[in-house]
């Protein structure tokens, strides 16, 4: 995903999201993942701004406490769609990310 600062977007990722940096990343391009969600940084070059993300989790409640606690910027908490159980989630760079699981059978559809 194209950002404006690398290392101001993987401080947002690894503190505020829990992701870690790849460890051969640089100030220009970088890998971040979380469990076996990676997403590639680049600044000022390859992709768009505004980039909508889905990453499957387990527990999207758990995340969105996790999240809650850490300062994350969530637009939208969980919610129970036809597709899946979702919250989202931007990035300094307004990239949107869509942390979800299974849409949940115990809840209404949004």
């Amino acid at each position: 995903m194209r950002v404006a600062s690398v290392s101001h977007s993987v401080r947002y990722y690894v503190d505020v999201l829990g992701f870690t940096n790849a460890e051969w990343g640089d100030d220009g391009f970088t890998r971040v993942s979380r469990d076996d969600a990676g997403i590639y940084l680049s600044e000022g070059s390859q992709g768009h701004a505004g980039t909508w993300v889905w990453i499957g989790v387990e527990d999207v409640d758990a995340l969105y406490d996790e999240f809650g606690a850490s300062g994350a910027a969530i637009l939208e908490p969980p919610q129970n769609h036809s597709w899946a159980y979702e919250m989202k989630v931007v990035d300094p760079d307004g990239h949107v990310l869509r942390f979800g699981s299974e849409s949940r059978d115990d809840l209404p559809l949004v």
